[in-house]
């Protein structure tokens, strides 16, 4: 026999934006059931931004070891412990879990049921084990990495970010398929602890990005001594004695020891039993509207699962749209999140709103752009690192559509753009506040600021200054 449970509301997925959902309800005194089959925490904690932004530390300590005699220390080359980094990578995960554990939820009054949940109706979610009528239901079981329909690929052993972090050997040559944000991460950070690394891209490398703060990253890729191949197909995969290698249309071959799949990513859909439910979906994902609501008006969705922006903050703000208008009956819509987007290479690529030539097709050529490069800023010459720039893209009455970042710090100092952009600060507030000096922060004024240089130093101001001079 089943156990029957009726509630308030029914979340299916435990990573950001369930939990955070379930945690906000129960702690609100209402009835919540989470279905999760998998590790609480989702793909954030186990696979994605936690991991790799933990090896990503212990790379850095080796580059910036090796660099550091540019500011007159000069060590030897470090010893990379290869095991002692995942054992790091491990231990963050660790550390963190117990926030997003079952034992912490169920503290807070969530009925955790660590079983895969499908719909049999339109209020009904059934598991192994019980059967849930639901007065309303949230969706967060995320996305998963996928492999492109390569010949040979399904036959030939390979990592996704999903696997790699279970290494407990150096790869001797990793050639990595796909050049976004997760393979140029994980590419450059296994380079700069010692192993070869080979990126292949069909097209180009951070594609989405503005290309001249890519051109960046390129560059600091190849510093690492990454192996970069763009506008490359490939057309076959194979298993080879030592490993694999992948063919190019043209005639190309690469072989590695490893391979790491980053080509893309597809939300979880099946086996829910949507069609049961009367819920619409497509290969994108769950149909949501401007509330988050399926059609199916019982059911809501949130996170990577809606096809939108595949990030963690985006995932969370879900949640506190849908805490907003299904637990206050406020007013909200998805379309005006303001979502920021960041690539944690080095140099790193933060970046808010519409890009330059995103912004020019859409708004014409009065669209204005001025950068601001961190060789002008004092903060970062003293730590002799200048590489890089930020990038403030305006229409033509001065309404900020984007900016871009590429340097040192940039996910830190994009901040304030990211209000700009959500709660429309003028930019002549962003102009006109006092940074302490000597910041990186001062940066984010002298963009704002460099947008009126123009119009400040021209000559017709000059000579509305000499007219007032005769007054003064």
């Amino acid at each position: 026999m089943k156990r029957e449970l009726t509630v308030d509301f029914a979340v299916v997925g435990g990573g950001s934006a369930g939990l955070s959902f379930a945690a906000g309800a129960a702690q609100l005194g209402l009835k919540v059931v989470l279905f999760e089959a998998g590790e609480m925490g989702g793909d954030c904690l186990n696979y994605g931004c936690v991991p790799s932004k933990a090896l990503l530390a212990a790379a850095e300590a080796a580059a910036q070891a090796r660099e550091a005699g540019r500011l007159g220390v000069r060590v030897s080359e470090p010893e990379i412990d290869f095991a002692a980094v995942m054992a790091h990578v491990h231990g963050a995960i660790a550390t963190i879990a117990p926030i997003d554990s079952q034992e912490r939820f169920e503290g807070l009054g969530v009925q955790v049921v660590r079983e895969h949940a499908v719909f049999t109706d339109g209020r009904t979610l059934e598991s192994d084990s019980t059967r849930v009528r639901f007065r309303r239901a949230v969706l967060a079981t995320g996305s998963r990495p996928t492999a492109p329909p390569i010949d040979g690929l399904k036959d030939t052993p390979f990592h996704t970010h999903e696997t790699v972090f279970g290494l407990q050997e150096r790869p001797g040559r990793l050639v990595i398929l796909g050049g976004g944000p997760i393979g140029c991460e994980l590419g450059q950070s296994f380079a700069r602890l010692g192993s070869q690394v080979v990126i292949v891209e069909a097209a180009t490398l951070l594609g989405r990005e503005d290309p001249e703060l890519s051109a960046a990253v390129i560059d600091g890729l190849r510093a690492d001594g990454v192996e970069l191949h763009t506008g490359a197909g490939v057309v076959r995969v194979e298993p080879t004695p030592g490993g694999v290698a992948l063919h190019l249309l043209g005639g190309g071959r690469i072989e590695g020891t490893h391979l790491l799949v980053a080509a893309g990513r597809a939300p979880n859909v099946e086996e829910l039993g949507l069609e049961a439910a009367g819920i619409a979906y497509d290969k994108r994902g769950i149909t949501v509207d401007h509330r988050l609501r399926t059609s199916n008006r019982a059911v809501y969705a949130a996170g990577d699962v809606t096809g939108r922006p595949a990030f963690t903050h985006a995932a969370g703000a879900h949640a506190s749209l849908l805490i907003k208008t299904l637990l206050f009956a406020q007013r909200v819509n998805v379309e005006k999140l303001v979502i920021p987007r960041v690539t944690y290479t080095h140099p790193a690529v933060a970046a808010v709103g519409l890009t330059e030539p995103q912004a020019r097709e859409t708004h014409g050529d009065g669209v204005k752009a001025v950068t601001v490069p961190f060789e002008k800023n004092d903060r970062a010459i003293t730590e002799g690192e200048t590489t890089g720039f930020a990038k403030l893209v305006t229409d033509g009455k001065g309404r900020v559509l984007g900016v871009g970042m590429v340097g040192e710090g940039v996910d830190e100092l994009l901040a304030p753009w990211v209000l700009a952009l959500a709660h429309g600060v003028k930019l002549r507030a962003m102009a006109g506040w006092v940074p302490p000096y000597p910041t990186r922060g001062d940066v984010n004024r002298a963009l704002a600021s460099a947008y009126y240089s123009p119009v400040l130093f021209s000559p017709r101001t000059r000579r509305l200054v000499s007219l007032l001079r005769l007054f003064g």
